[in-house]
């Protein structure tokens, strides 16, 4: 028994040491020498500040900018509490919340049709990304507020519009604060006279 008890805790020693020390640092090293971006979190900086990261949503509720699909993460975009909603579709407040969003929308651009992403929440809550028909639909309030032709903005559309992974991954795809940022360095150059 004694030889036991001791062949025990040598493998839990053992075993400790390698798969809860060594494998976690070498796979970590491994991270930074192959995949460094993604390692770190793909963060953005502008003017030597991180404004966050290529991988997780954040809420934008100025008129002047895309905004991003509703998170039901937290109080919305909490990595800490990542997940969805968990409502049925029978929920009222769920349905409440919907047709809050979807009335707000409709009157922010009459008569178009609503995609279905800017009602929705995405499963983890933290989607960084909306589909392209979700940017065209916001383009007219965009060009407005910042006082861009609708084809300016459109065109910042274009470019920032990700295709499928690999060809035939998921979908057609744009990153919200991609895109804003891209907007904020076109409202501040001069106009062209």
């Amino acid at each position: 028994m004694k030889k036991n008890l001791i062949t025990a805790v040598l493998m839990t020693v053992v075993t400790t040491i390698f798969f809860g020390l060594l494998f976690p640092l070498l796979i970590t090293a491994l991270a930074q020498v192959l995949f460094p971006k993604q390692a770190n979190g793909e963060l953005l900086t502008r003017n030597g500040k991180v404004v966050g990261s290529r991988l997780i949503g954040q809420s934008f509720t100025s008129p002047g900018y895309f905004h991003s699909r509703p998170s039901s993460a937290g109080t919305g975009y909490d990595a800490a509490n990542s997940s969805g909603s968990n409502l049925g579709p029978t929920n009222q407040s769920l349905i409440a919340r919907v047709q809050g969003d979807a009335d707000r929308l409709q009157a922010e651009n009459p008569g178009a049709a609503i995609p279905m992403d800017l009602l929705t929440t995405s499963g983890s809550g933290l989607d960084p990304h909306i589909s392209p028909e979700a940017a065209e639909f916001q383009v007219p309030r965009i060009a407005k507020e910042r006082k861009l032709s609708d084809d300016v903005v459109r065109e910042a559309v274009r470019q920032h519009t990700e295709s499928r992974q690999f060809g035939f991954l998921g979908e057609p795809r744009v990153n919200v604060l991609e895109l804003n940022l891209t907007l904020d360095e076109i409202s501040a150059k001069p106009a062209a006279h």
